[in-house]
C-alpha cells in the first residue's frame, strides 16, 4: 500500500504543551533562562477537555479497503469487416497455333511435350495475388501425347492444366458450347485432369451426384458457391441418359441451384454463363433477358459472361456488377483486331451486414493476346512497365487497351464506378 497523508490534527492532551512550549520560550527569552522559565516547563497539565474523547486517527499501516473499479464506458473496436477479392477471365480458347508454341516453349528449356508457362507469365501476379481466381476453360482436354484437334472439334493438350494451376486459378467454368465436343470420355478426361492440377470446377459432371452437388469454395472464412452454364453445344446432343454431363442455361434451373447453394452454406454466388452473339460487343437480347431475371434473385451476387470471343460491357445493375463478356484470355484467332483483347475484371466483395456481402470495387485490368512470332498474352498495364517490352507489342497492347475502354463503358459502367486499370496510359 502506499503512505498515508501525516498531516493530522494530535489530541487536546497534546495541544496544551504545546501552548506551554511556547510560554517557556518567551520565558527564555525574557529572563535568559532563569530557574522559573524552566519551572513553567514542569506545570501540571490543564484538566483534560473534551477533545480527548475524540476517536484517535487510524495508523499510518492499517488496511484501506480498496476502491472497486469503474466499468469502462468505451466500447471495444470492432473487427473489421470480412473482405476478399474475385478476379476472373475469359475464354482459354486453345488453337493449334498455340500448342506449337507450347511446344516450342518446352523444347527451349530442353523438355519434351508441351510448356504454356510462358504463354500466361504476364499475369501470374494478378492472378495469383486475387483471393479467389476463376478461368473459364472452354474446350476439351485430349489425352497427355494427343491427338489433339482444334475447330471445330477441340480436343487440345491437357498440359494447360497445370500451367492454369501455377498461375494462381482456383476454379474454372466449363460449360460452353464445346463442352461435349469429345462426349462423356472428353468431360470425364477434363475434370479428372483438373482435380489432379488442384483446380475446381463447376458446368460438367461425371455422375448425376456431382452434378446435384454445388460447388463450394472456401475463401478464408468466406464460402462462394461458383454455377456454370451454356447456352447450347453447337447442334451435339448430351448422351442418352446424360443430361447431366452439362448445364444448359435455363433461368429456373439457375435460381433452383443458385438457392440450393445458399442453403448449403454459400456467403456469396457466382454465376458464368457462357452465351452472347459471337464477334459482337453490344449483348443481344438473349444475354439481357436472362441477366435481367437472375440479377433480381437475392441468391445470386455476380454474373460473369464469356463466349463472344470479343469483349462485351459490364453493367451495375441495382448493387450488384454484370460482365456480358469478357473476351478470350488465349487463343490464336485472327478474324479481327479485337478477338486479341480480353479482360479480367477484379471484384472486392466486402461484408455489410452480418452474412451479407456486396461489391464495394470494380476494376478491369486490360489483356492482349500478341500473335506474333512468339504467342504470349500480356496483362497491359505490366507491359507497358516492363522496359523489355518491345515498342511493336507496347502499340498493339495500347490498341487493345483503346478498344476494351470504348467497350466496357458502354452500359454506364464508368459512371457507377468501374476502374479500368492503366485507363491513364492513354
Amino acid at each position: 500500500m502506499g503512505q498515508r497523508a501525516t498531516g493530522r490534527v494530535g489530541n487536546g492532551v497534546g495541544f496544551a504543551r504545546l501552548i506551554l512550549i511556547g510560554s517557556g520560550v518567551l520565558a527564555l527569552v525574557a529572563g535568559c533562562g532563569g530557574p522559573e522559565a524552566n519551572a513553567a516547563v514542569h506545570e501540571p497539565a490543564p484538566a483534560p477537555t473534551s477533545a480527548q474523547h475524540r476517536p484517535a486517527p487510524a495508523p499510518a499501516d492499517a488496511h484501506v479497503p480498496p476502491i472497486p473499479p469503474q466499468p469502462s464506458t468505451r466500447q471495444p473496436n470492432p473487427p473489421p469487416p470480412r473482405s476478399f477479392t474475385v478476379v476472373a477471365s475469359g475464354d482459354v480458347l486453345l488453337h493449334t497455333g498455340l500448342w506449337t508454341q507450347a511446344q516450342r516453349d518446352a523444347a527451349a528449356h530442353g523438355k519434351k511435350g508441351y510448356d504454356f508457362s510462358p504463354m500466361f507469365a504476364s499475369v501470374k501476379p494478378v492472378v495469383s495475388a486475387a483471393d479467389l481466381a476463376i478461368c473459364h476453360q472452354e474446350t476439351p482436354y485430349g489425352a497427355p501425347n494427343g491427338p489433339f484437334s482444334s475447330y471445330p472439334i477441340f480436343n487440345v493438350p491437357p498440359q494447360v492444366a497445370k500451367t492454369l494451376a501455377d498461375v494462381g486459378y482456383d476454379s474454372c467454368s466449363t460449360a460452353s458450347n464445346h463442352s461435349i465436343d469429345k462426349g462423356y470420355t472428353g468431360v470425364k478426361r477434363t475434370l479428372d485432369t483438373l482435380d489432379a492440377a488442384g483446380i475446381k470446377h463447376a458446368g460438367t459432371a461425371r455422375s448425376a451426384a456431382e452434378s446435384a452437388t454445388p460447388d463450394l469454395i472456401r475463401v478464408g472464412d468466406v464460402t462462394v458457391a461458383q454455377l456454370s452454364y451454356a447456352f447450347g453445344f453447337n447442334g451435339l446432343h448430351r448422351p442418352k441418359g446424360m443430361p447431366w454431363v452439362a448445364n444448359l442455361i435455363d433461368v429456373d434451373t439457375i435460381l433452383r441451384d443458385a438457392h440450393r447453394a445458399r442453403e448449403a452454406g454459400a456467403d456469396v454466388v457466382i454465376v458464368s454463363l457462357h452465351f452472347g452473339t459471337e464477334y459482337q460487343h453490344a449483348p443481344n437480347s438473349y444475354q439481357l433477358t436472362v441477366v435481367h431475371k437472375l440479377i433480381k434473385s437475392r441468391d445470386i451476387d455476380l454474373i460473369l459472361g464469356h463466349h463472344a470471343h470479343v469483349v462485351q460491357p459490364l453493367e451495375k445493375i441495382g448493387d450488384k456488377w454484370v460482365v456480358y463478356g469478357m473476351g478470350n484470355e488465349v487463343s490464336n484467332q485472327t478474324q479481327s483486331p479485337d478477338t486479341s483483347d480480353g479482360i479480367m475484371p477484379r471484384f472486392t466483395f466486402t461484408e455489410v451486414s452480418p452474412g451479407v456481402f456486396k461489391v464495394t470495387k470494380a476494376e478491369v485490368i486490360p489483356l492482349h493476346m500478341w500473335l506474333g512470332p512468339t504467342k504470349r498474352l500480356y496483362d497491359i498495364p505490366a507491359a507497358m512497365a516492363n522496359p523489355k517490352t518491345s515498342r511493336t507489342i507496347k502499340n498493339s497492347c495500347l490498341a487493345s487497351l483503346k478498344r476494351i475502354k470504348s467497350v466496357i463503358g458502354q452500359r454506364g459502367a464508368f459512371a457507377d464506378g468501374l476502374v479500368l486499370v492503366g485507363a491513364n496510359l492513354l
